[in-house]
């Protein structure tokens, strides 16, 4: 069994648990998620199953969308709502135009410190582990991209707001420095991812009815094939001595592909990487493998195997 799963995420379970419950019902060990939900987040959690998992390096580095409520007046350790406060709770919440004045500044390539209980590592600890010993840990602040920090409503102390990022962005260490910026104190108490690429959390299914699509044998009716994966990279169509060729790891000729599309330029993902990716698909329609071009011999390279 391999493709891709979206799942909702219910509150009040990790990612690592819902991992834990799909190798169950399916009875596969190969499943991963990329992309973790805090245990009080809901939303979309993109997993994958058998090879699928493959694709991580690919999906995992995707933009993300997130509803939320910010609690303004009271930070807490954690920047979220299960946290222990830190200090007396402040009732002087600052005006709307206010809040959307501070948040216009965090819009961008900003530098963000990840909080101190977060699955960040530090000398080979996560952050939340030490913290919960109560050691003192240097933080790094690392930088993050807000494409989107909008407020869509405010009942105070209750901000509503909507998020699109770059990934590794934590949403409760904007919600804190918001508040901090404020003079006021905040924290998450409230998040739902909607988005991850180009998938959505209304194509996303619970584990309840997952559980009982598979029970019904209907495993199509939640697995995305990997061939639906990736569909903004070109792809190409080999014969047959290609495949055996590309399944072997060796070069294919150029000349001799089908390609199907004329634009081969490489995705932003990838532009660090010397030659753009393509998808090498046999006449059947199978996923064979990713591979890079290289223009000087006039070959695909392939890396990555799915056969």
């Amino acid at each position: 069994m391999n493709g891709i799963i979206l799942v909702d995420k219910p509150r009040d379970c990790t990612s690592h648990d819902v991992v834990l419950e799909l190798r169950r019902i399916l009875a596969e060990p190969r499943v991963g998620h990329c992309g973790t939900l805090d245990p009080m987040a809901t939303g979309l959690l993109v997993a994958a199953l058998g090879k699928a998992t493959r694709l991580f390096p690919f999906l995992s580095g995707e933009d993300k969308t997130y509803r939320g409520r910010i609690r303004l007046g009271l930070a807490t350790d954690t920047y979220d709502a299960q946290g222990n406060p830190l200090g007396e709770e402040h009732t002087d919440i600052p005006p709307e135009e206010d809040i959307r004045l501070a948040m216009a500044r965090y819009r961008g390539t900003i530098p963000q410190l990840p909080p101190a209980f977060s699955a960040k590592k530090y000398k080979g600890q996560p952050l939340y582990k030490r913290a919960r010993a109560g050691n003192e840990t240097v933080r790094t602040a690392r930088p993050v991209t807000i494409h989107r920090f909008v407020l869509l409503g405010y009942d105070p102390p209750e901000a509503e707001i909507e998020v699109v990022c770059s990934s590794g962005t934590y949403i409760r260490s904007l919600a804190h420095d918001l508040g901090r910026d404020l003079g006021c104190g905040g924290h998450l108490s409230e998040l739902r991812r909607t988005a991850s690429g180009g998938f959505k959390v209304e194509d996303a299914l619970t584990l309840d009815r997952i559980r009982d699509l598979a029970g019904a044998g209907r495993a199509d009716a939640f697995l995305i094939p990997v061939e639906k994966v990736l569909t903004s990279y070109p792809q190409a169509v080999l014969d047959d001595a290609q495949v055996r060729m590309a399944r072997f790891g060796q070069a294919v000729p150029l000349e001799r592909t089908e390609a199907q599309a004329a634009d081969m330029a490489c995705p932003p993902a990838l532009e660090p990487k010397s030659f753009p990716v393509v998808r090498l698909f046999d006449r059947q329609g199978r996923l064979i493998a990713l591979a890079r071009q290289d223009p000087s011999k006039n070959v695909w390279r392939p890396f990555l195997l799915f056969e």
